[in-house]
């Protein structure tokens, strides 16, 4: 299991690279957060699935995923492109059916929820049944 702090370290040196413009396999979310409304970025990774394009938080309880709760909206990088979005929560009872294809459309981050303890393997299944402590946004355009 990855330290917290590990994941704090090479999350911050992929937004520093978005903020000088660098492309990056991985766009940043910045959402403002959810106290000071100061914007807070992390690395994600969009995927779709049936014509909607989706994030997912390895962690419910991230702060990253609280303040996108709390905001409903941020803006993705992607290197000096940025994209005004809105920022839907699913329930509980939707997330399985988008979690089963992460490991499929998404395979370059199944390591890291194996890493977290996230998920038990990498498999469409595992994925599902992590429904209850996975947060699941479906990103919207809002311009």
């Amino acid at each position: 299991m990855l330290p917290p702090w590990y994941l704090a370290h090479v999350n911050r040196v992929i937004v520093g690279l978005h903020r000088l413009g660098v492309p990056m396999p991985m766009p940043a979310l910045t959402v403002p957060g959810r106290t000071t409304g100061v914007p807070r970025s992390t690395p994600v990774s969009p995927y779709e699935v049936d014509g909607h394009t989706y994030v997912v938080a390895g962690y419910a309880e991230s702060d990253w995923a609280k303040n996108a709760r709390a905001a409903g909206r941020g803006e993705l990088t992607r290197g000096r492109h940025r994209e005004r979005v809105r920022l839907v929560a699913l329930p509980v009872s939707e997330r399985a059916r988008i979690l089963r294809e992460f490991p499929i459309r998404v395979p370059h981050g199944v390591t890291m929820f194996l890493k977290a303890g996230t998920v038990a393997n990498s498999s469409p299944e595992a994925f599902a049944a992590a429904a209850d402590r996975c947060e699941v946004f479906r990103i919207e355009p809002l311009d």
